[in-house]
């Protein structure tokens, strides 16, 4: 079985609709940051590829098409060899919860 692949944000990139010169990070992205931070066992078991911020973002794109480059996104092979993958900040968490024994969000 392959290793799951979670892609995140580089955490500061300009924004050209905001004159290039503002930096900002992704609130999500910072939220799995801080996971793969405070359990580093856990996350060992996961490949982390940071990507730049301005789409196309090609090497999410091969993994999981063009249509779902939002982020921050964990992938993961099925059993039928396709991708499995979550892209919402919410099935993310328990994803990485279920598959890779982080704590659960508290509600």
């Amino acid at each position: 079985m392959s290793r799951d692949t979670l892609f995140l944000l580089d955490p500061d990139w300009a924004d050209p609709a905001h004159g290039g010169e503002r930096h900002f990070y992704c609130k999500e992205c910072m939220i799995v940051e801080g996971l793969l931070a405070t359990f580093p066992e856990r996350a060992k078991n996961i490949d982390v590829v940071r990507v730049a911020w301005p789409r196309p973002r090609a090497a999410v794109v091969e993994a999981i098409g063009e249509d779902n480059q939002n982020l921050p996104a964990l992938v993961w092979d099925e059993e039928d060899g396709s991708a499995g993958f979550a892209n919402d900040i919410e099935a993310l968490l328990a994803a990485l919860a279920t598959r890779h024994g982080f704590p659960e969000r508290h509600p």
